[in-house]
């Protein structure tokens, strides 16, 4: 038995916030995508499924290049066809996404990066396994 209260009714989501190096061509990366931005301001918040993060104006390379977001999905093969059809190398400058391969921790991932460097892990969810 806790002696902690529960958490506040109401409790949504939590949100990372994604650095930018270049914040218009990061919002017009995740555009084209397929993520939806919600807000366009001093921030840009992006929803994609269920979730979503915060878009901000912050150049600090070596965090960028450190920080990885999940993207967990129903049918990784659509979305490996999705992302290569994009040919976001040729518009945004990013590295080449990377295909998807199982990995040694149990899921089928590919990667992509974003213009600020941000690593994405696009996930296959497991059957039966809505968090992974």
């Amino acid at each position: 038995m806790s002696l902690l209260p529960p958490i506040p009714a109401g409790t949504e989501s939590a949100r990372p916030f994604v650095p930018a190096a270049d914040f218009d061509r990061s919002k017009r990366f995740y555009e084209t995508l397929g993520f939806e931005k919600l807000v366009d301001g001093e921030v840009a918040i992006f929803r994609v499924g269920s979730s979503g993060f915060i878009l901000q104006r912050y150049d600090q390379k070596a965090f960028a290049a450190n920080f990885m977001m999940q993207l967990m999905v129903d049918d990784l093969d659509a979305w490996w066809t999705h992302i290569t059809a994009l040919d976001l190398p040729r518009q945004f400058g990013v590295q080449p996404p990377k295909a998807p391969a199982m990995q040694p921790w149990g899921l089928r991932v590919a990667y992509l990066y974003d213009p600020g460097g941000v690593l994405w892990h696009v996930c296959q969810r497991r059957e039966g396994a809505p968090q992974d």
